[in-house]
């Protein structure tokens, strides 16, 4: 039985991983971050009393059914308020330039513009082209290399054959290097 302590310290351990492989499947981050704080509550609810070593697989398990159950409600939520987005001014763009700024000097970093820019436009489009993925190689190839899961615990969170994973993965693979090839990118 895990205690406290230990439950508190492997949410903070998962919690970025989580929040980016929600926002790489949900496209939004408020949502991705809404999924993430849903599937941490869950597991601190439900599962508190198993082992620590249980966590990572029942989180990773929570997690993906907890964006399956976000993809049903927003379907549902455009089939009902589709003309809702008629409604709103096109000068509602979201985008604070105040906020912006505070954000990029909050950071504390300091790096050339150069290399900053360099930076952010390649993790651009690695973003993208993971994005562009199918969402069964995407949801494979993140949990395999961005989570570091083994082709059985991928498989289990997945609900799929080892052999699936295996092939989901070699084709995310593929098709990144040759997008990025083809954007210019050797990593």
């Amino acid at each position: 039985m895990a205690t406290e302590q230990e439950l508190s310290d492997f949410l903070k351990d998962v919690e970025l991983r989580a929040f980016k492989r929600a926002a790489y499947h949900l496209r939004d981050d408020d949502a991705a971050l809404d999924v993430v704080q849903d599937a941490m509550i869950k597991l601190a609810r439900q599962y508190a009393d198993r082992p620590v070593t249980e966590f990572p697989m029942l989180f990773q398990r929570i997690l993906s059914t907890t964006m399956l159950d976000w993809f049903r409600r927003r379907k549902v939520h455009t089939a009902l308020f589709s003309n809702a987005a008629d409604m709103r001014s096109d000068e509602d763009t979201g985008f604070d330039v105040l906020e912006a700024l505070i954000t990029s000097q909050a950071s504390g970093q300091v790096e050339s513009a150069e290399h900053a820019v360099e930076r952010n436009e390649t993790l651009a489009v690695i973003e993208e082209e993971i994005q562009g993925l199918p969402a069964r190689q995407r949801e494979a190839f993140l949990l395999r290399y961005w989570e570091e899961m083994d082709v059985a615990e991928t498989a289990q969170v997945m609900g799929c054959s080892e052999g699936s994973v295996k092939t989901h993965c070699s084709r995310a693979v593929h098709a990144l290097a040759k997008a990025l090839n083809a954007r210019g990118l050797r990593l």
